[in-house]
């Protein structure tokens, strides 16, 4: 049943988020089909820039992501940014100059049974599946042997390495002098921050079909927040994993295992008393951190992480529309729909803006307030998959190729 299951995870990663062109080199595959129309990513249309997008610096991070949908997260942690690449490569780099610090690089495993069966690109050895996360001195990765491992953020020498027993796809959360993982398998994982020896686990039951996905669990005030691949979000105490709470984002429907398919794979979005979290072919919510009842829902379907800003929820759908939605009312408060199927990233509110990539390596620069594209630029030709981050001014964007930038947003 395990080995069902894991083949059914990859197999549901390609086919509802990489689409057919991933599987022309199978013989029975036909890549110069005609597709239809309404089947084709949107042609970007030309528009006049409101804002430049100026590069302070660009610096390369090993081998880049691979081909197997990863996102792998850069993170800043005081006047420093770590990136990882997906082969064991992981840098440090001064955040106002670029420059590269130190790196370090961790044997090549295996890959385990599963590897080869790698149908996705029989050729790529990634095995960084979850990262980059930080806290507590530590700079963590995860593996797809289902290894958490901490570097020093010094020097990046190696402190120790923790087993959680399955594939983690999310970065490890630092709180509480604990690192909590959360593994393919269903299972939430407290380590100690100083060895990596499991504190605590919560298991949550897998449904036989999943997006390859996981949620980044949430650390804030002595509490863990966590979503998971059957539809629920969790609250537990963050010393001994005690849940306080669960609530069901959306129920499984329909008549087939796809149709039933509700994964809450966005993060949760902690805002004051409320947490606002989405499933996959179900619903957004926004409900109370006390007690997890439900304040409102509308009908919204999302496997990315959620962003926030100009009291407004951030959306990117299931076919890349970007959606505000008012944070109080639950109202659409506009809708971009120019994006359509160009496979973007999780959207990022900073300052007046908001910004997203996609699956052709192009920023965009929307303005928060109407969904105004303000600005755009091509980055990275292999695409633009993972999460960004803003800090004091700049905006830091690693691309699949492994190229990290650093911008910075200028009125014209």
């Amino acid at each position: 049943m395990l080995m069902t299951r894991n083949w059914i995870f990859l197999l549901l990663s390609a086919l509802l988020l990489g689409g057919c062109s991933w599987f022309t080199w199978l013989p029975w595959v036909d890549g110069d089909d005609d597709e239809e129309d309404s089947l084709e990513p949107a042609s970007l249309v030309k528009f006049d820039a409101e804002v430049n997008i100026k590069r302070v610096w660009k610096a390369g991070v090993g081998e880049g992501l691979g081909r197997k949908y990863l996102r792998l997260n850069p993170v800043v942690l005081a006047d420093r940014i770590y990136a990882a690449d997906g082969y064991g490569r992981l840098q440090a780099h001064d955040r106002f100059t670029g420059k590269r610090l130190w790196q370090a690089q961790i044997a090549t495993e295996g890959g385990g049974f599963w590897s080869g069966f790698n149908f996705i690109d029989r050729t790529d050895t990634s095995f960084v599946s979850g990262g980059v996360g930080a806290g507590g001195g530590n700079v963590l990765l995860g593996t797809t042997d289902g290894e958490v491992i901490a570097f020093s953020a010094a020097d990046g020498s190696e402190r120790w390495r923790g087993s959680v027993g399955s594939e983690v796809l999310a970065a490890p959360v630092v709180g509480d002098d604990l690192v909590f993982v959360q593994s393919i398998n269903g299972r939430l994982i407290a380590l100690e921050q100083d060895s990596g020896e499991i504190r605590w686990s919560f298991d949550n039951q897998v449904p036989v079909l999943t997006l390859r996905g996981t949620a980044e669990p949430v650390f804030d005030s002595g509490v863990i927040y966590a979503g998971f691949a059957n539809g629920t979000i969790s609250a537990l105490r963050a010393e001994s994993g005690e849940p306080i709470w669960e609530h069901r984002v959306m129920l499984p429907e329909g008549r087939s295992e796809l149709d039933r398919m509700v994964d809450v794979d966005s993060s949760p979005l902690v805002r004051g008393q409320l947490i606002y979290c989405v499933a996959y072919q179900g619903k957004m919510k926004a409900i109370r951190r006390s007690d997890g009842q439900r304040v409102w829902e509308l009908d919204l379907s999302s496997h990315l992480d959620l962003g926030e800003g100009y009291g407004q929820i951030y959306v990117v759908n299931e076919k890349d529309a970007v959606v505000a939605i008012d944070q109080q009312s639950a109202q659409e408060v506009w809708r971009q729909d120019a994006l359509y199927l160009r496979r973007l990233s999780s959207p990022l509110a900073f300052s007046n803006y908001l910004a997203v990539g996609d699956s052709e390596g192009y920023l965009h620069i929307l303005a928060q307030s109407d969904g105004r594209f303000l600005a755009r630029r091509k980055l990275d030709g292999d695409g633009l998959r993972s999460g960004m981050t803003y800090i004091d001014g700049t905006l830091y964007v690693l691309g699949n190729s492994g190229s990290l930038h650093a911008l910075e947003i200028t009125v014209r």
